[in-house]
């Protein structure tokens, strides 16, 4: 598993607790993690892989490609730090706390959640929260 940025200065802090805690989230799922990397980027540059890759001509916070395959999740989660630090503006939170949340959306994506209609919407939404509360007992 690698953490790493491309095109922004924000890099992810205490990257031993981070790897733990998607180990913890993905363990909890019935899964096991394999090549998997999150990346933190721009909004110029999620924004460009939005348009080649998903024909998509809109920012985003999160982009996700899923390689799973069985029980093993492996993947590339980019965020855009731009849109995390808006977000968290937008919801009065703690950028950190933001990244964090979208972080876990990405790894639960993975695990096969999803965020089309309201009911899936809402399940993200609380395992996002426990994922949140984990990683605080966590550290």
């Amino acid at each position: 598993m690698t953490l790493f940025h491309i095109q922004t200065k924000v890099k992810i802090p205490q990257k031993a607790h981070y790897k733990k805690w998607i180990k913890h989230i993905a363990q909890r799922e019935g899964r096991r993690v394999g090549e998997l990397n999150v990346i933190l980027c721009s909004d110029a540059y999620l924004l460009d892989m939005n348009q080649k890759y998903l024909n998509h001509n809109t920012y985003t916070d999160i982009i996700t490609f899923d390689y799973s395959e069985d029980n093993w999740l492996s993947g590339d989660i980019f965020i855009s730090t731009d849109r995390v630090q808006e977000n968290a503006s937008m919801y009065n939170v703690d950028f950190q706390d933001e990244l964090k949340r979208v972080i876990a959306h990405g790894v639960l994506h993975l695990c096969g959640y999803k965020d089309k209609t309201k009911m899936e919407k809402e399940k993200m939404r609380e395992m996002e929260n426990i994922a949140l509360n984990e990683f605080s007992k966590m550290v």
